[in-house]
């Protein structure tokens, strides 16, 4: 029986037996520092000449990048280190002696990394990202669990778009086309007048030619239905869920974070009201018409281009002046501070550089939007950018969302439905609406919308047989563990992504 990085604490100051891969190694004299990782956390090893023999210690020279190894010592509390704590070897076993190992430690190119994604998982920084989507999933579940939801399960193969889109997988069902869904909603509605309050998670599939960061091919969707809920109790229920799950996220990855180098302020403001603007106030303070406690949105982003020039001048001037010290002479280590330093800034300039590219054409959008439009991603970039935490946009022009959402009642030009836009940028993560249950309000729907009304005849039955107003919304999994870790692109919120142009590994 073995023990596990993750009950270090558990077994401090006593003697356990690990059995992993090595992650990096460093070499000296006298000793070996291996950072060691085992599937539930990294830890400093270290393998003593002294203490484990001169022939031991020489096969510990030999051990490479993700070689396989069984190391024998005790554990020691140390915060200096990676999980707190630090292995002292005095038994090494090698398991399976890795060769020539691609992903080494330094910098390497998008293309690279997703060809060899089977192994980039492996990396400290995959690993957080995992780790969070598992406990992202986890308090989903705990949420609707606890909330009298049912989880159901919808098709994947379906005879129809849901939403009337031509954006469809499609594939042969025994000599009939089929198309991969897009959305368990539709059947959930159905689900939902059986159960009264339901969920669906599983997987939907997008055929849109869009390889930006927010798109991927395949990704998984949270779709809870409520039946007698309206669009407020459905706004209500999205607020608490939201709520909960990063508070979730919070107290239960704190390592994963630390280690993503996330900044939580922003997520930490779940903990207050959402605001809710209407589609009309929106589009009014995307312009800058209309501020919100005296933020206006246009003057917002030129600060923002404004702090990013100037960030990019420091840290030239930062990686300069660290530079010249690398050239004056200074020990390895030191040296290697500086190189990592520098590592860091680099990247850090790539981003800010490419937020001093987009920002005047934000700033150029957001002033010439038209009334009556979707919002595009750069729209909900600068829109969140003046609230102080997730805001719902509700109330949408009936002319750009799907035929299913409910009529207001004052003005069919509009639709009671929600778009929850998460900070930093990260944009909708959550789209729901309060579903229209007129039989024939839908059916004349159906009809604009030219959709085939014969595929719909079970859908429109549920108006019929016990019709009541009823409510939902639909979470992208990908896109909420986008905005938790701070990730640029869906890539790696998914362990093998499946996006336009990517199909392996």
């Amino acid at each position: 029986m073995h023990q596990y990085i993750n009950e270090f604490a558990g077994f401090e100051n006593k003697e356990v037996t690990v059995k992993g891969w090595v992650a990096n190694i460093r070499v000296s004299k006298t000793n070996v520092f291996i950072v060691f990782r085992d599937g539930t956390g990294f830890a400093q090893c270290v393998v003593s000449e002294d203490i484990i023999g001169n022939e031991d210690f020489e096969s510990a020279k030999k051990l490479t990048q993700e070689s396989a190894i069984s190391l024998k010592g005790n554990v020691v509390r140390d915060e200096r280190q990676i999980g707190g704590y630090e292995l002292q070897v005095h038994q090494l076993d090698i398991i399976h002696l890795s060769t020539e190992y691609p992903i080494t430690p330094k910098e390497h190119g998008v293309k690279f990394l997703s060809d060899n994604r089977h192994l980039w998982l492996r990396s400290t920084r995959q690993w957080a990202i995992m780790r969070i989507r598992n406990q992202v999933i986890m308090g989903i579940h705990h949420y609707f669990q606890n909330n009298g939801f049912v989880q159901m399960d919808s098709p994947i193969f379906t005879g129809n778009a849901a939403e009337g889109t031509t954006d469809l997988f499609e594939t042969d069902f025994f000599g009939n086309p089929a198309f991969l869904a897009q959305t368990g909603q539709l059947y959930g509605e159905a689900m939902a007048m059986a159960q009264g309050r339901i969920y669906t998670f599983g997987p939907t599939f997008r055929a849109e030619k869009s390889d930006t960061p927010r798109h991927l091919a395949e990704f998984w969707m949270i779709e809870p239905e409520m039946a007698f809920f309206d669009n407020e109790m459905n706004m209500d229920l999205i607020e608490d869920f939201i709520r909960s799950l990063i508070n979730h996220i919070l107290n239960n990855c704190k390592h994963e974070l630390n280690l993503l180098e996330r900044d939580t302020t922003k997520l930490e403001s779940v903990n207050q009201t959402f605001p809710r603007v209407t589609y009309d106030e929106a589009a009014l303070i995307l312009r800058g018409e209309k501020e919100v406690n005296g933020k206006n949105a246009i003057t917002v982003q030129q600060e923002d281009l404004k702090k990013a020039e100037e960030t990019i001048a420091a840290h030239l001037k930062d990686i300069e002046e660290r530079e010249q010290k690398i050239k004056s002479g200074v020990k390895k280590g030191e040296r290697r501070f500086h190189e990592g330093k520098i590592l860091q800034l680099r990247k850090e300039i790539t981003d800010l550089e490419e937020q001093v590219r987009n920002i005047p054409k934000w700033i150029e959008s957001a002033k010439n939007f038209e009334y009556g439009n979707d919002f595009g991603n750069s729209d909900e970039t600068v829109l969140t950018r003046v609230f102080d935490a997730p805001v719902m946009v509700y109330n949408w022009p009936t002319k750009i969302k799907a035929f299913y959402m409910k009529e207001h009642p004052e003005n069919p030009e509009i639709v009671k439905c929600v778009d929850l836009l998460a900070p930093d940028g990260y944009g909708e993560i959550i789209g729901g609406s309060e579903r229209e249950n007129n039989y024939d309000t839908l059916l004349r729907k159906i009809e604009e919308h030219q959709l085939p009304t014969e595929a719909f005849d079970w859908y429109l039955d549920l108006r019929k047989f016990g019709s009541v107003p009823h409510s939902g919304f639909g979470l992208g999994l990908e896109r909420m563990v986008r905005w938790v870790c701070g990730l640029h692109h869906l890539r790696e919120t998914i362990p093998f992504p499946r996006r336009y142009g990517r199909l392996t590994p």
